[in-house]
């Protein structure tokens, strides 16, 4: 699970691990394939018109890109469980909330950062209006969030369980 508070990011040794590979691949062997592909390119002559020269370029910039999230992320990761307390809404916990307190009218997903999004559950980020709206509350509760034309929601907690995946 990911937990996001004062830039530290809750991850299990899986998640660290599968993170630390992608960030290795991506700063050897990949930015050797993409050095080889602008070389290549280049070589075909008049880089204004060259497609596939800016084509490895874009794909190296977001790849740079990419580098330096997975860099930033890892450097403030802490690995292991996040402290999930059963009851309290918290980053790694499958929530449960009722939209105006209609109990009929519910939805459940899990609150973590998008490295755990899968279709098995769907996934808010705990820093989306509606992650920072019920972030810390208990079931039980009245949470607020804006939506994204300005006006504010407001859903009840129904539950908060710890994910086990």
């Amino acid at each position: 699970m990911t937990q996001t508070s004062d830039n530290v990011t809750w991850l299990t040794q899986e998640a660290y691990t599968k993170l630390k590979d992608e960030l290795e691949y991506l700063t050897g062997p990949a930015r050797t394939e993409i050095a080889a592909k602008i070389a290549a390119a280049r070589e075909e002559g008049d880089l204004r018109e060259n497609g596939g020269y800016h084509a490895a370029k874009e794909e190296q910039g977001k790849q740079e890109l990419r580098v330096r999230q997975l860099t930033q992320l890892l450097e403030h990761a802490k690995v292991g469980e996040a402290p999930a307390e059963e009851g309290v809404v918290a980053p790694g916990m499958v929530v449960t909330i009722a939209f105006d307190g209609d109990e009929d009218d519910t939805m459940t997903f899990l609150l973590a950062s998008r490295e755990y999004a899968s279709g098995d559950i769907e996934t808010y980020s705990p820093q989306s209006p509606l992650g920072v709206g019920v972030n810390g509350k208990k079931v039980g509760e009245d949470a607020e969030y804006e939506l994204p034309n300005g006006k504010k929601a407001t859903v009840k907690i129904l539950s908060a369980k710890p994910y086990t995946g």
